[in-house]
């Protein structure tokens, strides 16, 4: 990280907390730190991996490495089949990867994921999961969503002018030009989806001739090309591609762009009817996130689950599969001796460690790039004051700000007065080495301070209340689509089982040059979803079982 930056950065932070009268005082008072994920532990692969001979050689008949939402997903199906002699190995100290929780003051919050949009019927394997975690079930001839866990009204809210809109959509104030340009993306949309197929996940769309043009050039490209040009339509479409694929509209694909809106719930323009009952757009939460599903994942693998092994060498022979891993916590070097294995690691991990790795990998790991995200959980001792507008939601969005905002951790309660709370605040970095070297450097004070300074600007009494802030950097969090993914995702993969994307069993990733391996992470999807992640760790298990 430049000096230069770190310099400017300070001062932009200064003038603005002292705009939002922020003391000294009250940040020093902040207690805080960095928690969560293990660079160190992690950055063991950089080094030489060690020739001695293993401490302890363990056999088993599977072995899962990786124990985020794939390998979970894995470990799931190998037990449903009745298949028990497994183990799954995780580098960090719990399993869930991007998708666990944490708590803070005791009340739970996320390190990362904190939704999961009501899966369509092309994620049926996500919607057998929900059924058989009691969120979903079939009444008169309905599937009725456990009405706990949807997120709670009001959920979304935008901070634009002053003042607090509902939606994320900008409306205030905005003109004719703006609309008209907002019912023509919302045309353009509905032409999409018409034309082809976009589904989640991703190996059960159509991958038509009109999407693979799309995955030729940029979001912000084809949007120009369409005299799309409006700043806040912009802005909008730049923030939905940030949310969920880490990098903004100048870096994603066309395809992305679209497949955010046309895979789910469309774009309705104000004033615009929906095609559907709303459902489409409901997601389901919890205080801890998406770790609450993690959590249920991981709950019945007991001692399979072995947690703080960094796999550093996997070597498939005629026999079977052979995979070496540290121990974090006390350096101890293991071996595993397994007929099989299931490698639920993103693509360039998968690369350093395998052995004689296949082609279809290491095309995979050329094309990828992926986003680093900054996520703080921010702990108040009481409610902020609120701003003139709509209510406080879920999902409270700054206009124009670097952050995607924040969700409250204890929307979901309830509790009849508004008390303490944990607001999880994210930042998409994007792509590029340099940010991932900047999170990897800057202090939390300054985090702290730059977060502080941005949501300050709606919640001038943030700093006073804020008693703990615990930041979670996720250097390599997700795999951004960028033009030319799905080209690369359809000819990985193959076409789709079935042109419905009914209820045919998803195809594991196993390779001729890899026949012992099953592949199983969100990077071969080229865009990091639950529902990516869970359907090709599922299909993974299933053809090992």
């Amino acid at each position: 990280m430049s000096t230069g930056w770190r310099r400017r950065s300070l001062l932009a932070a200064g003038a603005a907390l002292a705009a939002a009268g922020c003391t000294p005082r009250e940040l020093r008072e902040i207690e805080g730190g960095f928690v969560g994920a293990s660079d160190a532990r992690g950055h063991l692969l950089r080094a030489p991996w060690p020739t001695r001979a293993p401490d302890v050689t363990r056999t088993v008949h599977t072995v899962i490495a990786g124990g985020g939402i794939a390998g979970l997903a894995a470990a799931r199906a190998l037990r449903l089949a009745g298949h028990d002699d497994f183990a799954l190995l995780e580098l960090e100290d719990a399993a869930g990867g991007n998708s666990r929780g944490m708590e803070l003051g005791g009340m739970a919050c996320p390190m990362g994921a904190h939704y999961l949009p009501l899966p369509g019927d092309a994620a049926h394997e996500v919607q057998d999961l929900l059924e058989e975690l009691g969120l979903r079930q079939r009444v008169a001839g309905r599937w009725r969503y456990d009405e706990r866990s949807l997120c709670h009204s009001p959920q979304e809210r935008l901070f634009l002018g002053g003042q607090w809109q509902d939606g994320l959509l900008p409306q205030a104030g905005v003109g004719t030009a703006t609309l008209v340009q907002y019912r023509r993306f919302g045309a353009a949309v509905r032409a999409s989806q018409r034309a082809a197929r976009y589904a989640i996940p991703v190996r059960r769309s159509a991958f038509a001739p009109a999407q693979l043009a799309q995955d030729a050039l940029s979001f912000d490209a084809w949007l120009d090309a369409q005299g799309l040009d409006d700043p806040r339509l912009r802005w909008y479409l730049d923030y939905c591609c940030r949310d969920d694929y880490g990098a903004g509209s100048a870096s994603v694909s066309a395809w992305a762009g679209l497949h955010y809106f046309a895979s789910r719930h469309g774009f309705q323009a104000p004033g615009e009817e929906g095609d559907g009952d709303g459902e489409s757009s409901a997601v389901l939460t919890w205080p801890e996130g998406n770790g609450w599903l993690a959590a249920r994942l991981a709950a019945p693998l007991g001692e399979r689950l072995h947690a703080g092994r960094v796999v550093g060498r996997v070597a498939v022979g005629r026999h079977g599969v052979v995979v070496d891993a540290l121990h974090g916590p006390s350096g101890r070097l293991e071996r595993w001796q397994a007929r099989q294995a299931v490698l639920a690691l993103p693509a360039a991990v998968a690369l350093r460690v395998l052995e004689r790795p296949p082609a279809a990998l290491r095309e995979l790991a050329a094309g990828l790039r992926s986003a680093a995200w900054l996520v703080a959980n921010l702990q108040l001792r009481a409610p902020l004051d609120d701003r003139p507008g709509a209510a406080p939601s879920w999902d409270n969005v700054l206009y124009g700000a670097p952050g995607l905002g924040y969700v409250d951790a204890m929307h979901q309660s309830l509790r009849p007065v508004p008390g303490p709370t944990v607001l999880t605040y994210y930042r998409a970095l994007g792509d590029s080495a340099a940010v991932r070297q900047r999170l990897l450097d800057t202090p939390w004070t300054d985090w702290r301070d730059a977060i502080l300074a941005e949501l300050g600007a709606a919640h001038p009494d943030l700093a006073a209340k804020t008693e703990r802030i615990a930041l979670v950097r996720h250097g390599h969090a997700m795999a951004v689509p960028r033009p030319g993914m799905l080209r690369q995702v359809a000819r990985l993969r193959g076409a789709p089982q079935d042109g419905s994307g009914g209820r045919a069993p998803a195809p594991a990733l196993v390779f001729d040059d890899a026949p012992r391996l099953a592949f199983a992470h969100a990077d071969w999807s080229g865009c990091s979803l639950f529902e990516e992640a869970f359907t090709l760790g599922h299909a993974a298990g299933r053809a090992l079982a």
